[in-house]
């Protein structure tokens, strides 16, 4: 294999347009890429939605950086809008930048048919992919939680699939898995985040050689100084870092504050920095503002909102603890490696990828998911704790990789003999 690579970087969005956790891993991957000494030339890819539909037109949006106007039609099988982009103006970019290798983040917004196409233009072409969360195998939003419920899901099953989907019997989501494993055979190499994704992904179907496990990378930056206290304060200021879904369980935190006692709740603040409320379901952001508008007048909540990725270092230096209250598995919360980064201990869901990630009680604490009465439990414990402990659970954290080491380790699998052609798939 060449030793100089030229790497294509493709996400389901471009952070220009959306700041999601799997689209940021992308884009610092990708300029993490253009640094490295085995990298000839590096390019972005992300799909972006301007308003005027799936027109499926590629444009450039600066230099090495492109934006695909695509969508998904068929997201039960996860078929492309804009079909005839991609044997025109998308393979054209492939036969165009002539890349050794394609990094694909995501498969959502874009289908799944680019991957055939990949192999058609130049079979030589490897392909490696990033599984950020269970799309593949669960058909509601690859959360593998039960529509309507929210019940977590420990495996597939098409006939529990079919009760969640009721529209599509046992025999189509079969048919969809294989329509998945059929486009996945294009790919030449999986890396997951997390050994919690990778087992699932094993366990669904993909071969355990096939699939690896590389962290996201984290900016270089040193850890924030602690929060300086005022004489009689604790560690009482908890924030809340992401999107405001049903799924990251902003809700349960809220819901644990407002049964508190009132003399225990007053002695905690939790900051709110979150983004997209308005655009969940009328009744989730109803039970948002129910909760919220009192913790809000009260002072126990103080809503921030939005913030771009510049501004978290001091957004964070405000604060003791960050809180990831996900009542989904999670595969590797970007905001994890944040608050590790930082040097801020962490209050996480005792499942999936959050449980992976923080050691309960050496660098943060487990909370029982959507039990708003454990979440008030911990959160007045974290807020009591003695300055040494929370000191002690600071220093326990281990720094993240930093982009340029996440680069160094995507290229040096690239460059293995692991990594196998599949030309024979193209054909």
């Amino acid at each position: 294999m060449n030793t100089s690579q030229r790497i294509l970087v493709m996400a389901h969005a471009h952070p220009d347009f959306s700041l999601g956790g799997g689209e940021l891993a992308a884009y610092q991957l990708f300029k993490a890429y253009r640094e490295q000494p085995d990298v000839e030339e590096a390019w972005f890819l992300g799909r972006a939605d301007r308003g005027r539909g799936a027109s499926g037109a590629i444009t450039l949006r600066r230099p090495n950086e492109y934006l695909w106007e695509q969508a998904v039609h068929d997201w039960h099988l996860m078929k492309a809008a804009h079909q005839d982009s991609l044997t025109t103006w998308f393979a054209d970019l492939i036969r165009g930048l002539k890349p050794t290798v394609v990094h694909t983040h995501h498969y959502a917004h874009l289908g799944l048919e680019y991957l055939r196409v990949i192999k058609q233009v130049d079979p030589s072409i490897r392909i490696v992919m990033t599984l950020h969360e269970y799309m593949a195998i669960c058909s509601n939003n690859g959360q593998m939680v039960k529509a309507g419920s929210s019940k977590l899901c420990s495996r597939e099953s098409f006939d529990e699939c079919s009760k969640c989907f009721p529209s599509k019997t046992p025999e189509d989501f079969w048919l969809r898995k294989q329509y998945f494993q059929r486009h996945f055979e294009f790919v030449d190499q999986f890396i997951a985040p997390s050994e919690f994704l990778r087992q699932r992904y094993i366990d669904w179907g993909l071969d355990p050689e096939q699939i690896v496990v590389i962290e996201n990378g984290q900016a270089d930056e040193a850890p924030l100084p602690p929060r300086p206290l005022k004489e009689g304060e604790t560690r009482n200021r908890f924030a809340f870092f992401g999107q405001i879904n049903p799924f990251k369980g902003l809700d349960v935190v809220l819901e644990a504050l407002t049964e508190m006692p009132k003399a225990e709740r007053k002695n905690i603040v939790l900051e709110v920095h979150g983004a997209n409320l308005e655009q969940q379901p009328q009744e989730f952001q109803d039970r948002i503002e129910k909760l919220r508008a009192p913790l809000i007048k009260q002072g126990v909540v103080q809503w921030v909102g939005p913030y771009q990725p510049d501004e978290l270092r001091a957004q964070m230096a405000a604060v003791d603890w960050v809180v990831v209250p996900s009542i989904w598995w999670e595969n590797s919360p970007m905001v994890i490696q944040e608050a590790m980064v930082h040097g801020r201990p962490l209050l996480v869901s005792d499942i999936g990828g959050m449980r992976e990630k923080v050691k309960d009680g050496f660098t943060g604490f487990h909370v029982q998911p959507r039990n708003p009465t454990a979440w008030a439990t911990r959160l007045q414990h974290a807020a009591a704790c003695t300055t040494e402990t929370w000191e002690s659970l600071r220093a326990n954290t281990a720094r993240p990789m930093v982009h340029a080491q996440c680069a160094k380790r995507h290229i040096d699998l690239l460059m293995s003999e692991r990594v196998q052609f599949k030309e024979e798939v193209a054909a």
